[in-house]
């Protein structure tokens, strides 16, 4: 259908329409071969372009016709010319000849026609690239949107209500925590946030949780609304498997800052049975600040890790600590 669209057109609105296409779809299609390094891409754009040189050799010898009529042309003119005035003197009328053809193009309307098909050929070169996805786009960072329909646990509705994980993920999903974590040119590959509750308290304890992972360092925060201080945390994490154990002031709450391992198991997705058994994974660096400035109970962990076992300064869960609390209530009086 195409192709009998394209005969329909007049030569010289067809061919300057052919060199166009092809040049540009030549030009393209080497141009991603050799950024793909694809011999078949390659191929392609040769076979466009010597297309095009064809079409190209095929206007400038029409050109070449039309500016310099051939000599045999003009003499059979002038032959019949000269043997006109003989046939009247000999008292014989002239044969019809033929008649003179007439010109079956309009030369003017062709030349706006062409003009016409440059123009929105050279539009919708010039549209293309701002409606059309390019090759370059950069990653989107992950997004925080994946609780919003979330269920929440009766906890949460009390008063004041606990903040949800949701809003927990939106709090540490910032667009400068890749900066905060001395990695400025990292998107966030996946963020999350959950409203759980604490483990072994039936429900009661309201215990929100949200992460967010980039390639080098994944942050962890969760917020725990119980009873239990900083002080008697302190205490528990000297009884446990934590290292490197610190206490501090942050934002002018009472904080500690701690270290553990992570666990890491295998999952088999296959036939012969399930994972591995757990294993110890690269250490974590925690910071936990107390939910209010009294120490009254509760309190926020912010961690940080990577799967090679890096872990940047402290200094960085102190300032990733100030842009996510400022984002949380503190605990009023009771």
């Amino acid at each position: 259908m195409l192709g009998f669209l394209l005969r329909l057109l007049p030569f010289w609105v067809r061919e300057p329409l052919l060199i166009a296409v092809g040049s540009v779809l030549g030009v393209r299609i080497m141009y991603l071969a050799v950024h793909d390094h694809d011999r078949v891409a390659a191929g392609l754009g040769v076979v466009f372009l010597v297309f095009t040189a064809v079409r190209i050799h095929t206007v400038v010898r029409a050109l070449r016709e039309r500016r310099n009529p051939s000599p045999a042309a003009s003499a059979d003119g002038a032959a019949v010319d000269a043997a006109a005035p003989t046939q009247a003197q000999a008292g014989t009328e002239p044969r019809p000849g033929p008649a003179t053809p007439e010109k079956d193009h309009n030369a003017w309307g062709q030349a706006v026609a062409a003009v016409a098909v440059f123009g929105a050929l050279g539009a919708v070169l010039w549209v293309a690239p701002r409606v059309m996805p390019s090759d370059d786009i950069a990653p989107q960072p992950a997004s925080c949107s994946g609780g919003a329909h979330e269920e929440l646990p009766k906890v949460y509705g009390q008063t004041p209500r606990p903040v949800t994980g949701e809003e927990l993920c939106k709090a540490l999903n910032r667009p400068d925590l890749a900066t905060l974590l001395g990695t400025p040119g990292e998107t966030a590959t996946t963020a999350s946030g959950t409203s759980n509750t604490a483990p072994l308290t039936d429900g009661k304890v309201a215990q929100p949780e949200a992460e967010v992972a980039f390639d080098t360092y994944s942050v962890n925060v969760s917020t725990t609304y119980n009873k239990l201080s900083i002080d008697q945390y302190v205490k528990l994490m000297k009884f446990g498997d934590e290292q490197d154990i610190r206490t501090l002031a942050a934002l002018g709450r009472p904080a500690v800052l701690s270290s553990a391992h992570t666990m890491q198991f295998e999952i088999n997705l296959g036939s012969g049975g399930s994972g591995g058994p757990v294993e110890q994974g690269p250490l974590a660096r925690t910071l936990s600040v107390a939910l209010d400035r009294d120490d009254r109970g509760g309190y926020c962990e912010i961690t940080v890790w990577s799967k090679s076992g890096a872990l940047p300064d402290d200094g960085v869960l102190l300032d990733i600590a100030g842009k996510v609390l400022a984002r949380i209530p503190e605990r009023p009086v009771r």
